[in-house]
């Protein structure tokens, strides 16, 4: 990291030229450190607050030995500041996208079930990801055999068979259902 000054005697194009160009090498050179990377945007906004203001004071050139520098293109509108505005601009833009897309596509409702749905886990237990199927049309399939309605209640086995319990977020009442082998 390294802080540039320079001094001397301007006329108005020519302090433009120097504060366009060292600011636009602090845009490119400025963010190398983790220290910088806090700096620099202070250092941009006090160039552009400080000396900025100075040179458009600075009266016209006269009398110099060479003509004056030509001040170019703004900051904002050269190549060094379109690689810090462009990574910034696709950020800022990308955020309110990936909002717009979580809401549209995101956590959407499982399949809501009720006794005598047929379903499928597409996942191993004791993991869900229940998905109605109709019955009879998968060799994996489970069908949900009751409701549990009271906090004692419990799942009760059909023949030899151990029911699986679902998540309560597949119920649209939010109370357990019982799943038990459909084969």
């Amino acid at each position: 990291m390294s802080f540039l000054k320079r001094s001397g005697t301007f006329c108005r194009p020519c302090g433009t030229a120097l504060h366009r160009r060292m600011t636009a090498d602090t845009l490119v050179q400025g963010w190398w450190s983790p220290l910088s990377v806090v700096i620099t945007p202070f250092t941009v906004l006090a160039n552009v607050l400080g000396p900025r203001g100075s040179f458009r004071r600075l009266g016209p050139p006269s009398g110099g030995w060479r003509p004056p520098l030509d001040p170019g293109k703004r900051v904002l509108l050269r190549p060094a500041a379109l690689l810090v505005t462009l990574p910034l601009a696709l950020v800022v833009l990308a955020v309110p996208l990936l909002i717009l897309i979580g809401l549209l596509f995101g956590d959407a409702k499982p399949d809501q079930l009720s006794v005598g749905d047929c379903v499928r886990n597409n996942v191993s237990w004791p993991q869900q990801d229940l998905e109605e199927v109709v019955c009879g049309s998968s060799p994996d399939e489970y069908r949900v055999s009751q409701e549990l309605t009271g906090p004692g209640d419990s799942c009760k086995a059909v023949g030899p068979e151990i029911p699986y319990i679902a998540d309560p977020k597949y119920n649209a009442s939010g109370r357990t259902l019982c799943l038990v082998s459909a084969r």
